[in-house]
C-alpha cells in the first residue's frame, strides 16, 4: 500500500522549515532561494490559515498535466509545508501538487510514514524519470481515492532528476518503496492515477468504488461546493501564470 507517515522530531521538520518566510517580492527559486531559507522567520502555527486540501478523484485537476516549476516565492514554500501537514493528517506518505489543485509539477515524499523520521521528508520539484529497470508489483493506494486500494505494476528502480527546495538539482537511482512512491506521485504531476495501471481485472473490480467517489463528486458540485470546470481551468492557468 502507499499510506503514510508524519515528520517531527528534535529539530524543525521541513515542513516547518518551508513555512518560514521573508518579506519583499517573489524571486526567481534557482538563483536565490537558498539565501531566503538562510534568513527566515518562521511562522507560528496559529498564523497560517489553510491554504490547500486534499482533492477527491473525480476532481478534473487530477487529470492536468502540470507544468515545471521556474520560481519558488514564499507563498509558495508555505504551501508545500501545508502539503506535508495533509499527508501526515491523512496518513500518506506521499502527495502531489495535483492533489492540493495546483497544477505545478512538484511533490512531497516521506516514505517512512513515520513522525520522527523528518530525515526522510522530501521535496521533488520538476522530477524526470528514466531508465527504468526490471518490474514488481505491489499494492497501492491514494489519498485522492481513500480507502480504494489494488495491485499495480511498476519498475523495480528509476533514476530520478529532480531539484530540492534549496534549488539543487539532485539525480540518484531509487530502488524499493521510494522508487514505487516516486512513480506513483510522478504520474499525478503528469494526470495518471494509479487506478490507471491497473490489470483489466482489478479496474472491474474497483468500478463500484470509482462510481460511488463520482457520485459524491457530483453531489458536492450540485450544490456549490465544487466550482465548475471553467473556473477551477482558470484557477489553474492564473497559477501557472505565476509561478511556470
Amino acid at each position: 500500500m502507499l499510506p503514510g507517515g508524519c515528520a517531527h522530531g528534535h529539530g524543525p521538520s521541513t515542513a516547518q522549515a518551508l513555512s518560514e518566510q521573508r518579506a519583499g517580492p517573489p524571486y526567481n527559486w534557482l538563483s536565490t532561494l537558498g539565501d531566503t531559507l538562510s534568513h527566515p522567520v518562521l511562522l507560528a502555527a496559529n498564523e497560517r490559515a489553510a491554504l490547500v486540501e486534499i482533492i477527491k478523484y473525480p476532481h478534473p485537476t487530477l487529470r492536468h498535466k502540470s507544468k515545471p516549476i521556474k520560481r519558488v516565492d514564499a507563498e509558495l514554500r508555505r504551501l508545500i509545508a501545508e502539503m506535508f501537514d495533509l499527508m501526515y493528517a491523512a496518513d500518506g506518505i506521499g502527495l502531489a501538487g495535483n492533489q492540493v489543485d495546483l497544477p505545478l509539477r512538484i511533490f512531497v515524499v516521506n516514505a517512512q510514514g513515520r513522525e520522527d523520521e523528518e530525515a526522510e521528508e522530501r521535496v521533488f520539484i520538476n522530477p524526470v524519470l528514466e531508465r527504468p529497470k526490471g518490474s514488481d508489483e505491489a499494492e497501492e493506494g491514494c489519498l485522492s481515492l481513500p480507502a480504494l486500494y489494488a495491485p499495480v505494476k511498476r519498475p523495480k528502480s528509476v533514476v530520478c532528476t529532480s531539484y530540492n527546495i534549496k534549488g539543487e538539482q539532485v539525480t540518484e537511482e531509487l530502488d524499493g518503496l521510494l522508487a514505487r512512491v516516486v512513480q506513483h506521485e510522478t504520474d499525478h504531476l503528469d494526470g495518471v492515477l494509479f487506478i490507471d495501471r491497473l490489470s483489466e481485472t482489478a479496474k472491474v473490480e474497483v468500478r463500484d468504488a470509482l462510481a460511488s467517489f463520482k457520485s459524491t463528486f457530483d453531489g458536492l458540485r450540485d450544490r456549490g461546493e465544487i466550482p465548475g470546470d471553467g473556473q477551477i481551468a482558470d484557477r489553474l492557468a492564473s497559477l501557472e501564470e505565476k509561478y511556470c
